[in-house]
Order: structure tokens, then sequence, then C-alpha cells
């Protein structure tokens, strides 16, 4: 019977017999339990296997857009990992997903930075979003930054 035909003690009766419907359940699957208006940042599990994405993760953290990591626990727990480190570190609520709905194939999603709302982020993929991190894997900033926290750190040493 359709459910808008049913009464409200049948769907109430239903809902206790088999959970309450999702909504967009494919889209939930998909973005590890959440909905795609609420991503910041996704990566794949093929593009998690292909380098380092964990300075990414903490930039897109430390923007305090998204403050919740999704993680597929289905995923071995060395390639993982780093970026549970990095969402502890940011102060970020992270929670595995290990129910057998979140898929190891290479399209499927290791890791999901998410809002509590919708925040409407675009680009969501990390190549896309982080293209510079992925042209330029060494990141000449940072070693300017240590350049610079040294220089100060003899320069006082100096006086």
């Amino acid at each position: 019977m359709p459910e808008e035909n049913k009464s409200a003690v049948e769907r109430r009766i239903d809902n206790g017999v088999y959970g309450t419907p999702k909504i967009k359940p494919d889209e939930q699957r998909k973005y590890l339990g959440t909905f795609r208006e609420r991503v910041c940042l996704t990566i794949s599990v093929a593009q998690l296997q292909e380098r380092d994405w964990t300075p990414a993760v903490t930039a897109e953290l430390a923007k305090k857009i998204g403050t919740l990591v999704f993680i597929n626990g289905n995923l071995p727990h060395d390639q993982i990992h780093p970026y549970i480190q990095a969402a502890v570190q940011a102060g970020a609520t992270f929670t595995l997903k290990n129910e057998p709905d979140y898929k190891t194939d290479p399209d499927s999603l290791a890791v999901v930075i998410a809002n509590k709302t919708a925040v409407y982020q675009t680009p969501v993929n990390v190549e896309k979003r982080y293209a510079d991190l992925q042209e330029n894997p060494s990141q000449p900033e940072d070693t300017e930054e240590h350049h610079g926290f040294f220089h100060r750190l003899f320069h006082k040493e100096g006086h």
C-alpha cells in the first residue's frame, strides 16, 4: 500500500518494525552518512591510496566550516590513522563508519569533512579544492614558515 494511503497508526507500526525511513539513503551512503549539502571536502579511496592528503584535511578543518570528519572504517587502519590524528589535532569530531554499506572500492569515499547543517561548498573533491597541494606537494610556503621560525629562534639566542 502506498505510504500516503496508510493511516498514522499503520505508518507508526511500519516505522517500529522496519525503522524510520531514511531521506536520500543513496546520498547518505555515498557521503558516509551525511547529505551532500553538508559536505566540505571528500577524499576517495583511490585518492587516499595515491598520496597523503592530511595537509588538505588540516587546511580544511582550520577554516572551521566543517567540524565533522567521517572516515570509512572498513579501510586498513594504517591508511586512515593519519586522518584520525588530523581530526583530533584540529579538535574536530570524527566518526569511523564501518557498516557494510560503506564500500572500499576506488570510487567510494574514504574521508568526508562536513558540517551539522547545510554549507553548500563547491568543489568538494580534494583534488579540485586543493589543486595547489596536488601540483606542488613539497609546499614551499611551509618551508618559509619554518625558516622564519628558526630565524626568530636563532635571532633571539643571539641577543
